[in-house]
């Protein structure tokens, strides 16, 4: 699916098994706060529930939230299943604790290419701001 022009409009969400949400429910308000759209679907989601949550909204992008270190596991595949529902040109982020604490401790340059790997466009330690990934997810929009 070709996207056009953004529509400042982003599902945000702590993927799997994860009940951490206080990272997901900052970027949600400043995200709203930079005149995005924000479907914000809390903890303990299911990958199947950020697409259907991005069809519906038709996101710009999907912003995964991972607190509990098994993120590498939880976020498998969510880009292969994003193409079968047509969110081809979907930018997928991922952020907070991951890894497992070793991994982000020892071998972040490993951590991050696990990622892209699986087809997200960035991954964020627990060490990032909203504030920066909002400029990030701006400058991959192509907007200010």
């Amino acid at each position: 699916m070709s996207k056009g022009k953004p529509n400042m409009s982003v599902v945000i969400g702590t993927i799997g098994e994860d009940a951490h949400i206080i990272g997901g429910w900052v970027l949600k308000h400043s995200f709203e706060d930079a005149g995005f759209k924000v479907s914000f679907l809390g903890a303990v989601v299911p990958q199947q529930e950020f697409i259907n949550a991005a069809i519906e909204s038709n996101a710009d992008a999907i912003l995964v939230s991972s607190s509990y270190g098994m993120g590498l596991i939880d976020c498998e595949g969510l880009r292969d299943r994003c193409v079968e529902a047509g969110l081809d040109d979907i930018i997928l982020y991922a952020g907070g604790s991951v890894a497992p604490s070793v991994e982000l401790e020892n071998n972040w340059a490993e951590v991050e290419r696990r990622y892209i790997e699986m087809g997200f466009n960035r991954v964020f330690r627990n060490t990032v701001t909203a504030k920066e990934t909002v400029a990030l997810l701006k400058g991959d929009l192509g907007v200010e």
